[in-house]
């Protein structure tokens, strides 16, 4: 099933995009805030995401940006906002297709089913499942076939990262919940684990960057990788 975030301040056509995708087997989440909804994309893997521009607290432009240093998910700006200006920046820093309100729900379908048909059929993502296999019994993780030289905490820590895969861990959950990490050990060593752990995956693969940092909030494991910088 095709899984939507839909991100929109008005109520009323939220529910009317909900109800109409539902029927062509899409399932949909909604937020009207934008702040919810980038949390909410931490939170679940998501296919695609319809956004509209005219947001309360943060401008749509802006929600555009913060998803890319996040993920590489489709992208639909749907606004009713008619200057140019928007549909262009709003290309150019990653949405994959701009519709002007008002509009047929049958063509936005339309236009869904183009975009996954095509960046599935471009690059299918490699899922963590493959990327990374944990051994609870031997307590090993491989990354792409190769063995991770990992230390308890490190193997805590990544084994937890891999259970929640693109959902945020808190830097608190991450540290209290690991067998091998002292109780009374400051929350910024897990930043400096999960720096030690990032470093042993890119001697494997150096030109992605699998672990994310979620301001506020933790760390998240992602099967859509960025470039590494």
């Amino acid at each position: 099933m095709i899984k939507i975030l839909i991100i929109e301040d008005d109520p009323e056509l939220a529910l009317i995009l909900t109800n109409y995708l539902t029927k062509y087997d899409m399932e949909v989440i909604g937020a009207e805030d934008p702040f919810l909804g980038l949390s909410l994309l931490t939170q679940h893997d998501f296919d695609l995401i319809i956004l509209d521009l005219t947001l309360p607290g943060m401008d749509g432009l802006e929600v555009i940006q913060k998803i890319r240093e996040i993920t590489n998910i489709p992208i639909i700006i749907s606004s009713a906002r008619d200057d140019i200006t928007d549909k262009v920046i709003g290309m150019e820093r990653g949405a994959d297709d701009y519709m002007p309100k008002p509009y047929d729900p049958r063509e936005l379908v339309t236009r869904i089913k183009t975009i996954l048909r095509r960046t599935h059929s471009v690059e299918t993502p490699v899922k963590e499942a493959e990327l990374f296999d944990a051994d609870s019994k031997a307590h090993t993780i491989t990354f792409k076939g190769e063995l991770l030289e990992l230390t308890a905490a490190e193997y805590d820590i990544l084994n937890m990262l891999i259970r929640h895969k693109n959902g945020s861990v808190s830097r608190e959950q991450l540290l209290y919940e690991s067998e091998h990490i002292d109780d009374d050990s400051s929350i910024k060593n897990i930043d400096v684990i999960i720096s030690r752990i990032r470093q042993k995956i890119a001697k494997i693969d150096p030109d992605h960057v699998y672990i994310k940092p979620i301001r506020g909030v933790g760390y998240l494991l992602t099967d859509r990788p960025s470039p590494a910088k």
